[in-house]
């Protein structure tokens, strides 16, 4: 091939993600890579929560649809935004090493989120993390916080909030990791810190050349996560978590934790899971029921 197209958001994160895929395309295949901005619905609508806007793939949709008109090449994402349930015609070919999964609470004057004051106003766009956060510390406040990541620092330091929770991931891969004040005990979102690279399913030529990029222990990882997402059916609109470790005595073992609740809090499950990989299907399906 003569370039590669890659379709992306244009936040800042969106085009670190993506370069580091020009990169890797560009030392390990030798072929030149031109990034392509793509404007999604989710960026767009900045003054509503995500759960009020709802759909499905709220940060793909825009990207995808080029994609399928072979405008781009490829697509990359956070596997975190990606549904369980792909646009016909398009796959998931590969998935970068994971970085760092967990949930980072930021704070200018409290370096634990259990020190925060009585009715302390922490900001998160999240249901999965707002739902598990109320239930240890319910003596706090959540309101809804959107924006790319930097905006949402900015949003701290002007002082519209006494703390904001965000992906360790983005804010290291942004430079930012001094703005990690601790990381917290709360299951992560299914996919969360992994890049995926997303194609048009009928282009084999790209679909080989990507293959060559993908992390087979975090696709192994990524792929079990999301299998949970799906028995469940989650959306956006769902507060849900999942995540996925090989086991520390024996990597042929996975050890798994999950969460699920209704968006009001109710019926609010949480589970752990530990078997071989290749029961990790069944196990999942025999615990959800």
């Amino acid at each position: 091939m003569d370039q590669i197209i890659i379709g992306t958001r244009a936040s800042k994160l969106a085009l670190w993600q993506a370069h580091h895929v020009k990169d890797l395309i560009e030392s390990q295949l030798k072929i030149p890579v031109q990034i392509k901005k793509i404007s999604t619905k989710g960026d767009q609508i900045q003054d509503r929560s995500l759960m009020e806007i709802g759909g499905k793939g709220l940060f793909l949709k825009e990207i995808e649809e080029e994609l399928l008109a072979d405008q781009i090449d490829i697509a990359v994402h956070s596997m975190k935004d990606v549904p369980y349930d792909l646009t016909a015609g398009l796959e998931i070919v590969a998935i970068l090493a994971r970085a760092d999964s967990s949930d980072a609470f930021v704070c200018n004057q409290f370096n634990q989120i259990q020190d925060l004051p009585d009715k302390a106003v922490v900001g998160t766009s999240s249901l999965r993390r707002m739902l598990q956060l109320q239930k240890q510390y319910p003596h706090l406040k959540f309101k809804d916080l959107r924006g790319n990541v930097d905006t949402r620092l900015k949003k701290l330091d002007n002082g519209e909030f006494d703390a904001i929770i965000l992906a360790s991931a983005g804010l290291i891969r942004l430079g930012w990791e001094s703005r990690i004040a601790q990381r917290l005990d709360i299951v992560s979102a299914v996919g969360q810190g992994a890049v995926g690279i997303e194609i048009n399913s009928k282009r084999q030529e790209i679909k080989g050349l990507m293959k060559r990029l993908n992390h087979v222990h975090t696709e192994k990882i990524v792929t079990l996560e999301r299998v949970f997402s799906k028995l469940i059916e989650g959306t956006c609109q769902t507060p849900m978590g999942c995540h996925v470790v090989a086991n520390e005595t024996d990597d042929h073992f996975f050890k798994l934790i999950c969460f699920r609740a209704n968006p009001d809090g109710s019926d609010y499950n949480e589970h752990e899971l530990t078997g071989k990989w290749d029961d990790g299907e069944r196990l999942l399906k025999e615990l959800i029921g």
